[in-house]
């Protein structure tokens, strides 16, 4: 395995599967993983529990200032999970009425200012992997491996279902698709950082991929970067 530390920035709309391939990669080459989205939903988990109004920004700022994040390694799921202010909420942010806020929430510039220099700060001795929206255009645009993963909109959808299904059996499609749509929507046309593709960025279609032909495709080229 070689010595030399990158950082790798995987960018993407939701349930394209980045989370999935930043956690094998960073398992593989021994990286720290960061879900960067993770830490949005962290905050607006709190905004909602403190019952935050995102349009005022005094309100904002002062939650900001109580809001505390941190990613601690669980030994029984083995993986790396996110504590808000000492909690592990790592199950409570995947929760529907997270997501049907967290778009919302992350587009605030307060919010995002907090959140990427949370991210530079965990990027300053390389060797991390952090997928979200806007990692290699705004937290890492100097990243020496970009990537952007994209997927068919239905196959979107089914993964999305099928993985809060799990938690909810009275989750409808409708309302992954819905959520999916809006979110996409949102990410796309905020003023602060909208989700872009970075012009040195390698798009992944993984529509038709397998998770293993995925994987070996992505360290091929993290390899490429690394020899």
């Amino acid at each position: 395995m070689s010595s030399k530390k990158i950082i790798i920035a995987i960018d993407g709309m939701s349930s394209c599967g980045k989370s999935t391939i930043a956690k094998q990669l960073a398992q593989q080459l021994n990286y720290i993983y960061v879900d960067s989205g993770a830490m949005y939903r962290a905050i607006t988990l709190y905004f909602l529990r403190n019952n935050i109004d995102i349009a005022n920004t005094t309100q904002v700022k002062d939650a900001l200032q109580e809001i505390e994040l941190d990613f601690r390694f669980n030994e029984q799921s083995e993986q790396v999970e996110i504590f808000l202010n000492d909690e592990n909420v790592e199950y409570l942010i995947r929760e529907m009425i997270v997501a049907e806020k967290v778009s919302e929430v992350a587009a605030l510039a307060d919010v995002r200012a907090y959140a990427v220099s949370q991210q530079q700060k965990m990027g300053g001795k390389k060797g991390v992997i952090m997928d979200g929206r806007d990692i290699g255009t705004v937290v890492f645009p100097h990243a020496e491996l970009k990537l952007f993963m994209v997927a068919d909109n239905a196959i979107r959808v089914e993964r999305r279902f099928k993985e809060l299904y799990q938690k909810n059996p009275n989750i409808t499609i409708e309302e992954v698709a819905h959520n999916i749509e809006m979110r996409d929507y949102i990410d796309a046309n905020r003023e602060i950082s909208p989700l872009r593709k970075a012009k040195d960025a390698i798009e992944i279609d993984n529509t038709n991929l397998t998770p293993d032909e995925q994987l070996q495709k992505v360290l091929n080229l993290a390899n490429s970067v690394l020899s």
